[in-house]
C-alpha cells in the first residue's frame, strides 16, 4: 500500500508535466531561445514550491510514509562542483531537449525518441556510480 501513494504521486506528476507541456520540446527549445516565459515560469513556480517544503520539512518535523523522521542535511558549498555539474546538465537537457523529469512523461506519451536519451541517462548513472569513489565529492 505504501507503494501505492509513490505511484499515484508520480502519476500526476507526469500529468501536470504532460499537460502545463513541460514535457514539449518545442516549450524547452523556445526557453532556450528566450521567446517565452512558460517555462521559466514553471521552473520558477517549482523552484519556489520546492524551497517552501523543505522549509516547512526542517521546521516541522516531518516524518517519511514510513514513519522515520525526515532529515535535510547541509550541503558542502562549493563553487566548481557547481559549476561543472551544472554547465554539464544545460548541455545535456540542451542537447537531448528534455531534462531527467520529463523523460518518463515523454516515453510515457509515446515518443520514441526519448528512448535513446533515457538510455544514454541510465548509462550515464551507471559510470558514475562505477567512478564515484575515484571522482572528488
Amino acid at each position: 500500500m505504501k507503494n501505492l501513494a509513490y505511484i499515484l504521486i508520480g502519476t500526476f506528476l507526469g500529468i501536470v508535466l504532460y499537460k502545463s507541456e513541460a514535457a514539449s520540446w518545442f516549450r524547452i527549445y523556445e526557453m532556450f531561445q528566450f521567446d517565452s516565459f512558460h517555462m521559466y515560469g514553471i521552473i520558477g513556480s517549482a523552484l519556489a514550491v520546492g524551497v517552501i517544503l523543505v522549509l516547512w520539512i526542517k521546521k516541522s518535523k516531518v516524518k517519511s510514509f514510513s514513519g522515520e523522521p525526515i532529515s535535510i542535511p547541509d550541503k558542502e558549498k562549493s563553487f566548481t562542483r557547481y559549476i561543472v555539474g551544472g554547465t554539464l546538465f544545460g548541455l545535456g537537457w540542451a542537447l537531448a531537449g528534455a531534462c531527467p523529469g520529463p523523460m518518463y512523461v515523454l516515453a510515457g506519451a509515446g515518443f520514441w525518441p526519448i528512448l535513446i536519451v533515457l538510455v544514454g541517462a541510465l548509462f550515464g548513472a551507471f559510470i558514475y556510480g562505477v567512478l564515484s569513489d575515484k571522482l572528488p565529492h
